[in-house]
């Protein structure tokens, strides 16, 4: 959808995809996308990735808006049903974040959750 958002599965703020822009374009990797992804570990049993990638997967939900993109794989998207992303620059930092309904609990970092 042009807005960024698939209803009940996924959404990305303006914020998010204009900071997806400008790390790209730091990188010097224009029309790369940033990948979000949920592994096993971290200290609540699973944990939020994120990296630059220039590859979209056949299977992926792509999203797209401020001139970026957010590529999401099948399997994580499974446990980011309802999430959104979003950019957030506070005095500890700036990083991307992530309100995931489906999380029972998290780890004082952010990056860590465990399902209900």
């Amino acid at each position: 959808m042009p807005d960024g958002t698939i209803p009940a599965r996924f959404s990305v703020t303006p914020r998010a995809f204009a900071q997806v822009a400008e790390i790209a374009a730091r990188e010097d990797r224009p029309g790369t996308g940033l990948r979000v992804a949920v592994l096993a570990g971290g200290c609540s049993g699973f944990q939020y990735s994120f990296q630059l990638d220039d590859a979209v997967a056949e299977d992926d939900l792509v999203l797209e808006g401020e001139g970026s993109r957010v590529m999401i794989d099948p399997v994580s998207l499974d446990l980011l049903a309802g999430a959104q992303l979003d950019w957030a620059d506070e005095l500890i930092g700036a990083h991307f974040t992530v309100k995931n309904p489906q999380a029972a609990s998290g780890c004082g970092c952010g990056a860590s959750f465990s399902l209900g």
